[in-house]
């Protein structure tokens, strides 16, 4: 009997600095998605903390350093708090489509200013309108861009762009490989909460038992977001587990990991 796919070479990247943790090193593990069984492999490698971005799977593979977890919503047992339902509410009129993973002017104008006010300097700070065609259209497995627009103006023309996300439809769930939203938009805050929202209602609705939020680091405020959505799964040694609130628990001022 075959295999349905080759075993893939694997690489390693050169240390730079870890952009979670000061005075720290990443370095990552990567591999290519190619072929015709690119969708399959990618799935495989996604139950194993790998996340995809274009024609690559990659994971964090650091010397002396674990802090990178991958984490998962238990969509099936996954119930909306107080203000998690309000704003489900208070957006429940934005129409809401799930579109061939194509570029279009509007996202990417929506992408920069997302960029220069939530990660000004980033490593995405100079996308140009290629780089971002290449990151929505390079996919070799099943992707596709969700938009969340405003409801439709007078006259019949679409309402603004106000979200999106780049998303992977995997076997076991959605992959939320990357979402930006207005970040100005007084009416309308927290939208990028929404979204993950809407991605794990979407998830639930089509029989997918996770949503998959890529890495979550304890201790840095740029990914405590992600403890919000529970039940939540970490992958560690011995496969994936629930975390309890105390795994969530924020770190005291001055500890270390």
């Amino acid at each position: 009997m075959t295999a349905p796919f080759r075993f893939p070479r694997f690489f390693v990247t050169s240390p730079s600095p870890c952009p979670y943790l000061p005075g720290r090193q990443e370095r990552k593990v990567f591999t290519e998605l190619v072929g015709p069984h690119a969708s399959e492999l990618n799935d495989a490698l996604g139950r194993i903390g790998f996340r995809r971005s274009q024609g690559v799977a990659y994971r964090p593979s650091c010397a002396g350093c674990t802090a990178c977890v991958s984490v998962r919503v238990v969509t099936a047992d996954f119930v909306p708090n107080a203000t998690q339902r309000k704003l489900l509410r208070r957006n429940a009129d934005l129409e809401v489509t799930a579109c061939r993973a194509w570029a279009t002017e509007e996202q990417y104008q929506l992408m920069r200013r997302y960029l220069a006010v939530r990660h000004p300097g980033g490593g995405m700070a100079g996308m140009d309108d290629d780089d971002y065609a290449d990151m929505i259209e390079h996919s070799p497995v099943n992707s596709l861009i969700v938009e969340y627009r405003e409801p439709a103006a007078p006259g019949g023309r679409r309402g603004r762009l106000v979200g999106a996300c780049l998303t992977d439809r995997q076997a076991d769930g959605l992959s939320m490989i990357y979402s930006f939203f207005d970040p100005d938009h007084a009416a309308r805050p927290a939208l990028g909460n929404f979204i993950i929202m809407d991605h794990i209602v979407r998830a639930r609705d089509a029989g997918l038992p996770y949503v998959y939020l890529g890495y979550w680091v304890k201790g840095s405020a740029r990914m405590e977001y992600k403890t919000r959505y529970r039940p939540l799964e970490a992958l560690g040694p011995t496969g994936w587990r629930r975390l309890s609130d105390d795994d969530m628990a924020p770190v005291p001022p001055g500890s270390k990991l």
